[in-house]
């Protein structure tokens, strides 16, 4: 009996550590997951926006760009859980037989670096759109700058609540360093169809 007992104790002395070791084992599981701190931007955090806002919906932009005159149609909208708004902007004609200038603006804000952010493609291909615009909103503008590999390229955004309008400009540092125009058009609501 002796012996059994003596037996009883070493088994206990080996398995007691294991067991210990599966109990703890056993409630880290049954612990709640930490859940990982949510980001920054994400779909629980959409892009509400008053000044981009007033962008959504359909306009005509007339003006002048690149030394020619524009006539575009323009409809902005919100996408992707109301993240960006998208800004689609075509020529209403094309001149000369090419094709009819099309362009997607996506906008965006990053709140990590608190400023916005732009992907600009359009019917020019890659090349251009490999660089992305960041800007700053200061009133009713947003200012944009692209750091294009030829230069810098500035858009500005101008809401003017007075005439329900927008005012986009465009500005690129040439060779000498000076900014130039290269666009100067005026968004007005489209007439609805």
């Amino acid at each position: 009996m002796l012996a059994n007992r003596r037996q009883s104790l070493q088994m206990t002395g080996r398995t007691l550590p294991l067991v210990t070791l599966f109990l703890l084992f056993a409630s880290i599981l049954t612990l709640p997951m930490a859940q990982a701190p949510e980001p920054l931007d994400g779909p629980k955090r959409p892009l509400y926006d008053d000044l981009l806002d007033r962008m959504a919906g359909a306009w005509r932009l007339t003006g002048l760009v690149a030394g020619g005159n524009a006539n575009h149609d323009v409809r902005a909208e919100w996408i992707l859980n109301h993240q960006f708004l998208q800004v689609h902007e075509k020529a209403v004609d094309s001149s000369g037989g090419n094709p009819p200038y099309e362009a997607f603006f996506i906008i965006g804000y990053d709140n990590a670096s608190e400023r916005y952010v732009t992907h600009l493609v359009d019917i020019y291909g890659g090349r251009f759109s490999e660089t992305l615009g960041f800007g700053k909103r200061a009133g009713n503008s947003l200012e944009l700058v692209f750091e294009y590999p030829d230069g810098p390229f500035r858009t500005v955004f101008e809401w003017r609540p007075e005439k329900s309008e927008w005012h986009w400009r465009m500005t690129q540092k040439n060779q000498a360093g000076k900014w130039t125009e290269f666009g100067n058009m005026t968004l007005v609501r489209a007439a609805a169809k």
